[in-house]
């Protein structure tokens, strides 16, 4: 079995922390490598596309956070086998990508630039796309969002959501989740209770 090295920044959340957690429910043995953010800068020029998480496996190195949760959740029976579940899952994982995307560009920003770059994710993308997301998941039966059951699509929104509604973010208010979207408020607590997601918590002392 090929072994699996995992890197990422040393948080408990962020991009690589569905594919911790689908990893840890597959009981797939793999490095947890954590990294600062100092040392990310020293390292990213040997990164594939210059980011993390970067998945050493086979020999290689590689890149893209949602490969991973594919790759890792159907080893681990948290992908559809069903085609249509399989889309649904990958444009639930997909959107959320796209919505970090705009949350990273306001790291580093420091004071008013923050706080208007902040206020205006709050008032755009992130209103556009918890709502959607709502409703995806209402459509979905409200529980899941694809197969009727768990899958990295909810481990991925379940990271976000949680980011949220912990106030860690300057200027994001922590109940916003619960205003715009609150069948995620709801999914995330259900997430957060599975066995297999609670018990990889439990494991890191959280």
């Amino acid at each position: 079995m090929s072994t699996i090295k995992l890197t990422y920044f040393d948080i408990d959340g962020g991009r690589a922390e569905p594919t911790r957690i689908a990893l840890s429910i597959g009981g797939i043995e793999f490095e947890d490598h954590r990294i600062s953010f100092s040392e990310f800068g020293q390292m990213r020029a040997g990164t594939p596309f210059n980011a993390v998480p970067t998945l050493e496996i086979n020999d290689g190195v590689y890149g893209q956070s949602n490969a991973m949760n594919r790759y890792f959740g159907k080893q681990a029976g948290l992908y559809p086998v069903d085609p249509w579940q399989a889309f649904l899952c990958d444009e639930v994982m997909d959107a959320v990508e796209d919505v970090l995307h705009f949350l990273v560009r306001t790291f580093g920003m420091e004071g008013d630039e923050l706080k208007a770059a902040r206020e205006k994710l709050v008032d755009g993308a992130f209103t556009t796309y918890l709502k959607t997301l709502n409703a995806r998941l209402e459509a979905a039966g409200g529980e899941y969002f694809a197969d009727g059951r768990l899958t990295v699509a909810d481990l991925k929104v379940f990271v976000w959501i949680r980011a949220l509604k912990s106030g860690f973010l300057d200027y994001v208010p922590s109940d916003l989740v619960d205003r715009v979207a609150p069948l995620l408020a709801q999914h995330m607590e259900r997430v957060a209770a599975n066995p297999g997601v609670a018990a990889y918590y439990e494991g890191r002392g959280k």
